[in-house]
This record gives C-alpha cells, structure tokens and sequence, in this order.
C-alpha cells in the first residue's frame, strides 16, 4: 500500500512539473514551429476492463523496490533520444497520467471494500484493553495477599527445620567417610585379582569404584583416587589384551570365556573382536617367523643377529634343502593350530547362549538392542576374517615353499612336500571355501621347475639311446600293449581307487577336519606309503590278481623287457642267441602271429611315458606340462626314425605328406638343437626342451645290398613308431581328462598333426630301399640299344624286360630273406612293392622316350614288352591294382594318336615330362611344320609348369 501511494504521490507531482515545463518551452519556442495544443483530461471512464489493461500495461519496474524514483527514470528514457518530440512527450505524459488515475481509484476501490474489517479490528483492540486493566487489578489482589501470609509465619519454626537438614547433611557425610576408606583399599585387592586372571571380577570391581570416585569426587582426597583407579583399569586392558593374544595359538574355552565377559563390562565387544583379528595376524608372522629363524639358524651354526632383521621372505631362502621338509611340517603345524583356535573361537561364538549380567529389568530393551548388534557384528567380522587369515597363512607357505630349490629333491622327497601342500590346500578349502590361487600357483611353479629337470634328464636318456640302438626285433607277446608295463598298471587300479577315494571322501565330509583333529594335526602322519601304491604298481610276477585274467599279465614277459634299458651289446654267446631266435622265429612266422614290432629304445618311451602319466596323477597343477612334455618325446622319436632313414635320399619331402613334413619341420625348429657344441639342454623361446640333433648308430647298415639297404632296421623302425602312435592314441581320452578344457586344443593338434600322420613315414623310408633295389641304368641303357624303327612285328620281347623282372625276382627273394628274420606287415609290403613298381614303370616311360624313331612295328613291340612285364609281375607279386600301369599304357597308345589328338592330349597331361612329350612329337608327327608347333607348344607348357 505504502509503495502504492508513494507512486501515485511521484506521478502527480512529475506530471505538473512535466505540463510546467512543456508550456514554458512552448511559448519560447521559435514563432516557426507549429504549435500543439492538448486537451487536459482529469477523468476517465470508469471501465474495469480498461482499468486492467492500464494497469497492467505499467512496467513492472515501477515495482521492485520502495526506494525507485520514476520521475529519473522517465527523464533518462529520454536521454537515450538526441532530440525528442514535443507530441511524444506529451503522449508520454497522457499515457503516465491516465496509469496514474487507474491506480488511484484501483487504490480507493480496495480502501472502501476493507472498510468494514477495519472497523471489526477497531473494537477487538479496545475490547483488549480493558481486559488488561482487569489483571491489572487482580495482580494487585494477589500481592497484597502474599504480604499477609509471610508475616503469618514465625522465626522459631524456620529455625527447626535448619537443625534437621544439618543431622541429614552429618548423617550422609559419615556414610561418603566410609566408602572413601574402602575405596583407598581397593587397589590391592584389584591386584590379586589380576594375578587370579578374575578380568570380569577386576573390572566390575574397578567400574564400581570409579562410579562411587565419581559420586564424592567434590572431595579433595578423591581426585588423586580417580585418576589412580583410571591407571589401574588401563593396565587392565592392557593385561586383557595380552590374555586375548594368548587365545589365537592355544585356545581355551574358559580362558576365552572370560576375555569376553571383561571386554563386555568394558563395553568393548567389538573393539575386542577387531584387537583379536589383529593377535591372529600377528601370530601367524610370528610363528611362521620363529619356526623358519630356528632352523636357520640351526644350519648356520652360529648366533649371527642378522637372520632377526631380515624380512620373512628373505629368511625363507636360507633354508636349505635337508632342513627343508622338517621345518615345512612344523610350520604348517604351527599355522594349523592358529586356524584351528580361530575355527573354535568362531564355534564358540556361535554355540554361546550367555546372557550379558549387564542386563537389568528397566534398560532391558536398549541392552537387547545393544547385544544383538554386537553378535552381528561379530558374526560378520569373523566370517570375513576367515579369508584373511588363510590368506595370511597362504602368504607364508607360498613364500617359505619358493624360497627353496626344489628340481634337485629326490621324487619320493618332493611327492612328500606336494601332499603336505595339498592337504593344507584342502584344509583351506574346508576352512573358508578358498581355492587357494596364490598356493597352487607357487606349487605349479615349483613342479614345473621339478619336472623340467626330470625331463632334461629322460631326453638326454632318449637321446643315447636313440644313437645306440641297433633297431633289432625285441620279441613280445601278440597282445602285448602298454598295460602290460610295470609303469602302467596304476591304471588298472584307479578306477577302484577312485572309488574308495569317494567312498572315504564321504565318510570325511560328515566330520569337518577340526572335529577330527582336536588333538594333533593332519601333518602328523606321513605320507610317503600313499604315494608309493601310486608310483609303484604291485609285482604281478610273482603271481595274478583275482580279477585278473592270462591275457593281462605280463607273467610271459622276458624280465629283460621290464627294465628300463635292455642291452644289446649283452656279451652273451652269439651261437646260443642265434640258436634261440632261429628256434623262435619260425614259429613266429609259421603261425602268423601278428606281435607288434618293437625296439629296445620303443619299450623305453613307453615306461617313460608310464611315469609321466603316474606324475600326472600326483602333480595335478602341472598336468598340461607333462602332457606337453610326453610329446616332445614322441616328436623326437619320429624325428630320429626321419632323419636315421631318409638321410641318404636327396628329394625325400617329395614324397612326405604336407602335414607330416609341417610337423617335421615344426620339430626341428622349436627342440632339436642342431649345435653339438652348445649347452646342452637348452630351451627354446616357447619353453621347449632344446635336444642335439640325433646321429644314426654306426651298427646299424644302410647300404648293403644283400640286407636291401638295411630293410629289417627300417622295418622296426617304422613300425614300432606306429606302435608307438597306437599306444598315444589309446591315451587320448585319459589326458583329456586330466588336462584344462583350455589346453585341450592343443592335445587334438598334437594327435591329428603329429601322432596321426606318424604312419606316413613309411613312404620315405622304403622309398630308399626300393630306388636302390632297382639298377635304373642299366636298364636305361638296354631300352637304348632296342631298335624301335623296325619293319617286321616281333613275337619276342626285348631283352630290357628280362633285365626289369630279374631285378626283380632279386628284390623277391631278399624280401623273403628278410621276412625270415623280421616280420613283414602287409602295409609295408604293399609300400616296398608299390615303389618298386612305380619307380618301373616310370623307368620305362623314360625309357620309351627315349626312341628317337618308331614304327607302327615299334609301337607294337613297346606294347608287347610291356604286357610280358605285367603277365610276369603278377607271378611275383599279387600288388593290386599295379601302380601308374595306366600311365605306360597311356603314353604308348599316344603314339598312335593323329596330329590334331595329340596336340589336346599334350595339353590334358601334364604328369609326363617334356622330354617325354618331345620324344612322342619326334616319333608320332611326319609333318615337319606340326612337329615344330607341337614342340613350341610343349616349351610353353614347361614354362609354365611349377617348380
């Protein structure tokens, strides 16, 4: 309202002097100027819509503020104008005027309907006055009265009522002199009770004293009372916290119980729980840290200080390896009574009922709420420490286990620290449910620096053998396989195993293992006997299980085959072994019993890979690796049986299959290590053992004739290496099994490249005996002398043919020679006749080629010769279909072929060389002209043809 008025004041008085101004200026204006006149309007209609919308067209800065001057604001408007207009001006002042009246009667309006309140409001205020002039006259009443009452009591009762109160003050003073007497003895019986370790009865007896210090403590002589009872409990706590410390290595119920009711009447429940995680954490390094400084020092000799200062992790490299195995069984006795007193105190915690004495009737509800938020704190403070504490735990063995060298312990020695670890692994289990990554990680790390060692070892060992074998026939029996090996027969064992190890797995999940440990620990029994029925299977010489039959014992097995090297430079006498291998040979033969053919240094990649696989079983963590390393032993094998037997041919990776002569080279760049003067053993980048290249024994001859070019030792060669896959591949569905899902791509790579194309070896290693049975030059030199430009159809072959069948009636015989010694399996000797025939047949197309001239009488006798090969062939032989017979037939009949047909038959086959081609345009082609056009397009062709 105020600010209202305020404008309508400013309006009026802005406007006359606005109206003052504007007619000065008119009359001095110059007389050339048109004069304006306006018609001073004081009324308006009296409109309510035209009152809003002139109202409502004010500027709203008009009102903001109490303090704002419109009459500045309309004048600087026109400052912004250089030269304002008389009629803008004065529309200005019309429109201002005619705002200025709407607010004003707007203003009258609204003080005439507020009338009548304002008159309500008027009697309510005179109404309160005279009811304040009312109380005023009531207070003066009651003033009076009060003044009469005071002089209506006497001196002498006040003054009775003041010796009472002095009898009550001396009564209560003599009482607070007692308990001050008491409470200068208290501290000497907190003392006893200290010594007692009553924590509850010393706190509760300290709290009432310091309640009853607080009452009188307007005393002098109790404030040094107070701060004496405030030390004595301090040392409490700290006594009690020592006592709780005691609890993490040997629990006590009874002692524990205790703790608990004093950090209760201390109000610190929960603050005793975290304390108690911090002595766990501190007794596990402590213990861990004794255990390894003793032993230490135990070695050394001698009291050096140094080994105090160092940290836990350096100390562990100190241990050496005949203190290793006793001071590991300690430790992790010391740490298994650490996690069990921390499995108690979770029981008790868990089993206790008891209700705090603290509890009284009138605050029972705020204790309840109280006590039931200590027990869930509780509850989840110790089940999230108990992933802490193993991890503490695990820290400490993983350190202690690392810190030592393992690869040089005996096997028995290192399968004993690997049951140790795997029972603690499995304690870890049960205690928190933890698969304890940071323990089987170290254990992987330190079994894969075992194993490689072990496996250094064994591919030395492979690799001397391998150069001194003989690759004589060792005689086994016809159903001889790999379980018939010593090293094996765990296998036949441990399914049964298995299932006892279940049935007894079972047993113990109905007893944790700190129910069945309540004394002692699970370190205590050795464990060196359960390993051995794994490494070491039972002596099935000495006699046969009930469940097992004839077929499966290896009873018949010479004992020279059940060691791990058999000798072949025995000594013994040469008539006498002759004898016996003439004596059963025969027999072998005659009754066409199909035994694997095997070598000495075979049966001794067999009994390795039966270690590897017991390892397998007990070194869990590290199965990929051992897997791996069982075939780098394969891969050595076949690369020693490639380069034994192929060496001596100069295009041999013509004939190898694309994937084996991948796998081949595969071998050579990643273990073989070609340097004889390295270090031997040495590993490639990919972590692969590194072996020298191995060399042929010089006992082994590969270049006499009459043996063909050593054929028997190609033989066991061969095929002791197929045995070998056979037996791999017998495993297959066993190491997938043992092996990570995520490794098990390598397996298949490993089966479908190496161990499954290994049989296409025998192409390259009898490809040498049958390219040397045959005297290719010779007879090349025959088919040189045949005339082939004759006139006359001859009844009689050439003398080549006879020449071809008597080389081959030779390779016959020896074969057979060699069968007597060594049995022949019908795949190798479908391959030796297969190239034998095939490198014929290719020698007389070579041959032919050689024409320089042939008839029609000509082509007729390369046609007869050919089919007297064939009709005496299969007298020798009964190999069928005969290789590359269409590929003679072929190029003979070609000779009959017109210019033209030739000409596209030239084209269509490419497996003839251009020597061969140029020979059959020489011959088959009169024309000159067609002769040269074919040879042209026979040089084009051989320009474009792969090399």
């Amino acid at each position: 309202m105020k600010k209202i008025k305020t404008l309508i004041s400013r309006q009026t008085n802005r406007s006359r002097e606005e109206y003052s101004s504007t007619e000065d200026k008119d009359l001095s204006s110059d007389q050339s100027e048109p004069v304006y006149t306006y018609k001073d309007t004081r009324e308006i209609a009296s409109d309510p819509l035209a009152e809003a919308e002139v109202i409502n067209s004010i500027e709203d800065v008009y009102f903001n503020d109490d303090t704002f001057d419109s009459s500045l604001y309309e004048l600087e408007k026109l400052k912004d104008d250089e030269k304002p207009s008389l009629y803008d001006i004065n529309e200005d002042r019309t429109r201002l005027r005619s705002q200025l009246q709407s607010v004003s009667k707007k203003v009258s309006d609204v003080v005439l309907e507020n009338h009548s309140a304002y008159t309500k409001e008027l009697q309510r205020v005179t109404d309160l006055q005279a009811s304040l002039q009312t109380a005023n006259v009531i207070c003066t009443n009651g003033r009076r009265q009060l003044q009469i009452s005071k002089q209506g009591f006497t001196i002498s009762s006040l003054g009775i009522m003041a010796n009472y109160r002095k009898k009550q003050q001396l009564l209560s003073l003599m009482k607070s002199l007692y308990t001050i007497k008491t409470l200068q003895r208290t501290d000497i019986r907190l003392r006893e009770m200290l010594e007692e370790e009553d924590y509850p009865g010393a706190i509760q007896l300290c709290l009432e004293c310091q309640k009853a210090a607080s009452t009188f403590r307007h005393y002098t002589c109790i404030s040094e009372l107070s701060s004496k009872l405030q030390d004595t409990l301090e040392m409490i706590e700290e006594q009690l916290d020592q006592a709780l410390a005691k609890t993490c290595n040997s629990f006590d119920i009874g002692h524990y119980q205790k703790v608990q009711r004093a950090y209760r009447l201390l109000g610190k429940t929960q603050t005793a729980m975290d304390q108690l995680h911090m002595h766990f954490t501190s007794a596990i390094h402590n213990t861990a840290f004794t255990i390894v400084l003793g032993y230490v020092e135990l070695v050394s000799g001698s009291s050096d200080t140094r080994f105090q200062k160092m940290q836990y992790k350096d100390l562990c490299s100190y241990v050496t390896g005949d203190t290793f195995i006793p001071c590991m069984v300690d430790l992790c006795k010391a740490l298994w009574d650490v996690m069990r007193s921390y499995y108690k105190t979770m029981e008790w915690h868990e089993d206790s009922e008891e209700v705090p004495e603290a509890e009284t009737d009138t605050g029972s509800l705020s204790s309840n709420i109280e006590a039931s938020f200590n027990r869930k704190y509780i509850q989840k403070k110790l089940a999230h420490g108990l992933s802490r504490i193993w991890q503490d735990v695990q820290q400490k063995v993983k350190f202690f286990l690392l810190g030592t060298d393992l690869s040089f312990f005996k096997y028995d020695d290192f399968i004993f620290v690997l049951d140790i670890i795997n029972r603690l692994i499995s304690i870890g289990k049960e205690f928190c449910g933890s698969k304890s990554e940071d323990l089987q990680k170290s254990i992987r790390t330190q079994s894969i620096n075992y194993f490689k060692n072990y496996h250094r070892a064994r591919m030395d060992e492979l690799c001397i053998f391998l150069e001194n074998e003989g690759w004589e026939l060792c005689p086994v029996k016809v159903n001889f396989s790999i379980h018939h090996l010593q090293e094996f027969k765990f296998m036949h064992l441990l399914n049964a195993q298995r299932n006892e190890d279940d049935i007894l797995e079972n047993e113990m999940k109905q007893t944790n293992v700190f129910k069945r440990f309540e004394t002692g620990s699970p370190f205590d029994r050795q464990t060196l006997d359960d390993t051995e029925d794994v490494i070491q299977a039972p002596n099935m010489s000495n006699g046969k299980d009930s469940n097992s039959n004839d077929d499966d014992s290896d009873s018949d097995i010479p004992d020279e085959l059940k060691q791990d090297y058999i000798d072949e430079q025995t000594g013994e006498n040469p008539t006498k072994r002759g004898h016996a291998k003439t004596k059963r040979r025969p027999e072998r033969v005659s009754s066409r019993e199909l035994s694997p053919i095997l070598a000495n240094t075979t049966l001794n990649v067999l009994r390795l890979v039966g270690k590897y696989m017991q390892m397998m079983s007990v070194l869990t963590p590290i199965a990929y690796d051992v897997v791996l390393c069982m075939s780098q032993l394969f891969d050595y094998y076949l690369y020693a049986v490639y380069t034994f037997f192929t060496s001596d041919m100069a295009d041999v990776e013509k004939v190898l299959n694309s994937k084996l002569l991948n796998t081949l080279r595969r071998i050579s760049n990643e273990i073989i290590d070609k340097s004889r003067s390295g270090p031997l053993n040495s590993e490639s980048p990919n972590n692969k053992v590194k072996v020298p290249f191995p060399y042929l024994s010089p006992i082994v001859e590969l270049e006499n004739r009459n043996t063909l070019y050593g054929l028997s030792e190609r033989i066991v060669a061969t095929e002791s290496l197929a045995f070998l896959a056979e037996q791999f591949e017998s495993l297959q569905s066993h190491l997938e099994s043992v092996i990570p899902a995520t490794k098990k791509p390598f397996l298949q790579q490993f089966y479908s490249q190496t161990v499954g194309v290994s049989s296409e070896l025998r192409n390259a290693v009898y490809l040498g005996v049958s390219s040397y049975c045959l005297s290719t030059e010779r007879i090349l030199n025959l088919m040189s002398t045949v005339n082939w430009n004759i006139k006359d159809i001859m009844s009689q072959h050439s003398p080549y043919v006879d020449a071809l069948l008597q080389d081959l009636q030779v390779f016959r015989d020896r074969l057979q020679d060699v069968g007597r010694q060594v049995r022949i399996p019908h795949v190798v000797y479908v391959v030796l006749w297969n190239h034998l025939i095939l490198l014929v047949n290719r020698t007389i197309v070579e041959g032919l080629a050689g024409a320089k001239k042939c008839s029609n009488e000509g082509r007729a006798l390369m046609q007869l010769d050919y089919q007297q090969f064939l009709m005496k062939l299969e007298q020798l032989t009964d190999i069928k279909p005969i290789p590359a017979k269409e590929f003679v037939e072929t190029y003979i009949k070609a000779f009959y072929l017109s210019e033209s047909d030739i000409e596209s038959w030239i084209k269509e086959r490419r497996e003839y060389s251009g020597k061969q081609l140029t020979s059959l345009v020489n011959c088959a082609v009169s024309s000159k002209r067609g002769r040269q056009r074919l040879l042209m397009i026979i040089e084009e062709l051989e320009r474009q043809r792969p090399k």
